[in-house]
């Protein structure tokens, strides 16, 4: 399992993510990087079995009304200093594993972990 994550999130948190033992990509390291269109991210996450990690609810009415992309990990912590998103991470990563296998689409929120479907 790999995750994409998406532009509007820190680049740091693929190199936490990474350091987690969850293999991560920053989608500044495509080709077109932040210019990288939503459909294009959906694209590539599906063609290489990519989970997309963002904040973008608008990932999140593509994934219910159309299922793609087929794989998300959505944040709705609302605004947080990157320093207590990481530690979000950090305190949650058994949890995260563990639901990344078992859910196609899961959500970290202030309290923890939501797996959905």
């Amino acid at each position: 399992m790999k995750l994409l994550v998406d532009a509007q999130l820190p680049t740091k948190l693929t190199e936490i993510l990474n350091n987690l033992d969850l293999e991560s990509l920053h989608v500044n390291e495509l080709p077109k990087g932040d210019e990288t269109s939503d459909k294009e991210i959906i694209e590539l996450a599906d063609q290489q079995n990519l989970i997309v990690l963002t904040k973008d609810f608008d990932f999140y009415h593509s994934h219910m009304t159309l299922g793609k992309p087929k794989r998300l990990f959505l944040i709705t912590t609302g605004n947080l200093k990157n320093r207590q998103l990481f530690d979000l991470f950090r305190n949650n990563i058994l949890v995260i594993k563990s639901a990344l296998n078992k859910s196609t689409f899961i959500e970290l929120n202030n309290e923890g972990i939501i797996q959905h479907e």
